[in-house]
């Protein structure tokens, strides 16, 4: 029976490799020159300091453009509020978002049942598998999840005949 996928996977390769890139560019760029800014990426997530809110949001601004060059979604992240630092400096915690949350899992089944399509759809822990009869339906399922809002950016994966 035909199936796929719904993930939200983010390729941890290629954020190690923006990360560097932002790393790289804070100890060349002029405006960072003697500052105590800098940027690293944890198994938790990504942690930001900067001297300031502006030096911040500069260097998360750098990310995001990192991002966005590597085809990474930016929605991928989730930022936290900044904190004061030791050294008077400020400090931002910034989550990668991994898996397909129970809510937004859940609002892609209800998505697909409103729809009445020939097809179901399940939970499976961090990923929705939906399967058919057709591989018709199943495209459709797919256009259909593309337009369902979400915090996260959802792939499909595993499409089987």
């Amino acid at each position: 029976m035909p199936s796929f996928d719904i993930v939200s996977e983010t390729d941890m390769q290629e954020m190690s490799n923006a990360v560097n890139q932002v790393v790289k560019e804070i100890t060349t760029r002029y405006d960072f020159k003697g500052s105590k800014a800098s940027i690293e990426l944890s198994d938790k997530g990504i942690t930001v300091v900067g001297d300031d809110i502006n030096k911040l949001n500069t260097v998360t601004e750098l990310l995001r453009a990192k991002l966005v060059r590597r085809n990474l979604e930016p929605s991928c992240l989730e930022y936290g509020d900044p904190q004061d630092a030791s050294g008077g400096t400020k400090r931002q915690e910034i989550s990668i978002k991994q898996g397909v949350s129970t809510e937004l899992a859940k609002k892609i089944v209800k998505k697909i049942k409103d729809e009445k399509m020939k097809v179901q759809a399940s939970i499976q822990g961090d990923q929705v598998r939906v399967t058919g009869k057709k591989r018709d339906d199943l495209q459709a399922a797919m256009a259909l999840v593309k337009g369902v809002e979400s915090d996260r950016p959802l792939s499909f994966t595993n499409f089987r005949d």
